[in-house]
């Protein structure tokens, strides 16, 4: 993070980064709050963050990144289960529980016109 604050602040390089913030990955940064908040303290001014917990922190991941302000990401690429013992049977699982999660907390769910707004990505277009 602090590589690519200097790339934005003295070399113009990147613009307006989305940062994935990564967390419970061995050797990696810590699946809590602690650990989060520390890393998007680093971030450079006006930077959107999303998050993503590795295997059991993925649900706990999404609260603490929505809290602060952050976005969010699941998927079966992190984690394979909506809980101990059961296998998610698909991504649409994930992110329903994820919605869940964001909902409970009194937090907003993008639409999908939304999400790209904030990736920067062309509305979609039905043909």
């Amino acid at each position: 993070m602090r590589l690519a604050r200097r790339l934005i602040e003295t070399q113009g390089v990147l613009q307006s980064p989305l940062f994935q913030l990564c967390l419970g990955v061995p050797m990696g940064a810590d699946a809590d709050i602690e650990a989060l908040l520390m890393m998007r303290r680093y971030l450079p001014d006006n930077a959107r963050s999303s998050a993503f917990g590795i295997s059991r922190a993925q649900f706990s991941t999404v609260s603490q990144s929505v809290i602060p302000g952050g976005h969010v990401l699941v998927g079966l690429e992190d984690n394979l289960c909506l809980g101990k013992g059961e296998l998610a049977p698909g991504n649409a699982a994930l992110v329903k529980r994820a919605v869940s999660i964001i909902e409970s907390i009194g937090a907003e769910v993008a639409t999908p016109d939304e999400a790209r707004s904030v990736l920067g990505l062309q509305p979609r277009r039905l043909n």
